[in-house]
């Protein structure tokens, strides 16, 4: 069961025991416990622990604090498997997320929050290292789209439980965190024990690397986890404080964007394909530019309620867009680089999440709509960056500069 198994020759198992199924049933688990947790928070710390814009804004910070540290995966994987460690991370985020009811304080929120992220980011980190490793480059963006789709489908069957049951049954908080944690975990444990260690074809380097040839993906990377914090943090934040959404309201609007992702997920991937990450990523930024300026319309001009729904939604479809970053990665990688990089890569993309919460939660209770403004500009340096990817990465072609840095790789 845990002797290893080279990726060449899982071709011979059956489907549901092939990495590219395994990849699938991790995509289905970890929503269940993580967008849950996320659906019910914000109603959850401001009914429990009567949280302000301030207190949100810490707890988020903490959160980020295991993604900073995402480095730390290149130390472990000199101990434990990558796939191992991937769903012993899975199993820290449910038991975490099932738990979360019995801390209704500030403090105990943080401590948590903090061990349900320790799990979600180490995961988060090796499985997009296994995933770049274990599909072909040729049929990635296609394959990426679908585990999106996959996740949503997860996603939607937990959210309309709540959205049907939460008011006609009078569930609990505990009921929900502990029914959605224990599942992923439950899930997370037959994993491990159902599937073969697979290996992949190219010994990954265990060690910390920084490339100067990545610099683009690296600050990429940056932008992406700056402008995220202030979506995760203050979009749903937004809608529960200003316009006074409910458990089973906030839930529902979650539910629309869920169907949405799983039909446009897929087409996405082929669009990656058949567009490129350029192009991709430059109508991403430039459409999330509008999307986060309008946000701020909604405090400043007094906007409603529908045009918030209806930003929050297409906020949600540009996101999915982001595979494209993870497919110009692949595309201009060494092999041996895929698990380093995305330990590197995602704390940088934590950098700004650590100090971000807190400073934009203080600004938040002065003026909310700056910090959409800020967001805004964000996604522009974003933009700008994105018109700097060739149309044809790959190694020694990672920008739009590299032709005039070194000579062009031979055919």
């Amino acid at each position: 069961m845990f002797k290893p198994m080279p990726l060449s020759e899982a071709q011979s198992l059956p489907f549901w025991r092939r990495p590219v199924a395994l990849l699938f049933l991790m995509a289905l688990a970890m929503p269940i416990a993580f967008n849950t947790w996320s659906a019910l928070l914000n109603n959850f710390v401001i009914e429990a622990a009567n949280f302000d814009g301030a207190d949100i804004g810490l707890l988020h910070t903490v959160r980020e604090i295991p993604g900073f540290l995402a480095v730390g995966v290149i130390a472990v994987i000199l101990f434990v498997r990558e796939q191992v460690l991937g769903l012993i991370s899975l199993v820290l985020l449910g038991v975490a997320t099932a738990v979360t009811a019995w801390f209704p304080s500030l403090g105990g929120l943080l401590m948590v929050t903090l061990l349900s992220s320790i799990g979600f980011h180490y995961y988060e980190t090796v499985n997009q290292s296994l995933q770049l490793q274990w599909l072909p480059k040729d049929r990635a963006p296609q394959t990426l789209g679908w585990l999106v789709a996959a996740g949503s489908a997860a996603t939607l069957v937990v959210y309309g439980l709540i959205v049907l049951t939460w008011e006609s049954l009078g569930l609990s908080y505990n009921t929900v965190f502990l029914a959605a944690g224990g599942l992923t975990a439950v899930i997370a444990l037959f994993a491990l024990l159902a599937y073969p260690q697979f290996d992949a074809p190219h010994p990954q380097t265990k060690k910390l690397i920084l490339r100067k040839r990545y610099w683009l993906y690296y600050a990429l990377q940056f932008m992406a986890g700056a402008r995220r914090q202030i979506f995760v943090v203050f979009a749903g934040f937004m809608m529960v404080e200003k316009f006074g959404f409910e458990v089973h309201e906030l839930t529902g609007l979650y539910l629309i964007n869920l169907v949405i992702n799983m039909t446009v997920a897929p087409v996405l991937g082929k669009a990656v394909a058949a567009f490129g990450e350029r192009r991709t990523l430059i109508f991403e930024y430039a459409g999330l530019a509008i999307v986060f300026a309008a946000y701020g319309g909604i405090y400043w001009f007094g906007w409603g309620v529908a045009i918030a729904a209806v930003l929050y939604i297409v906020d949600h479809v540009l996101f999915a867009l982001a595979l494209a970053l993870k497919t110009y990665f692949q595309k201009i990688a060494d092999p041996g680089d895929i698990a380093p990089t995305a330990a590197v890569a995602f704390t940088i993309n934590h950098i700004a999440a650590v100090f971000l919460p807190v400073l934009l939660g203080l600004l938040w209770v002065f003026e909310p709509g700056l910090v959409f403004a800020l967001a805004a500009g964000m996604a522009l340096v974003s933009l700008a960056l994105s018109l700097l990817i060739p149309r044809h990465p790959e190694p020694g072609n990672e920008t739009i500069f590299s032709k005039y840095a070194s000579p062009a790789p031979a055919e």
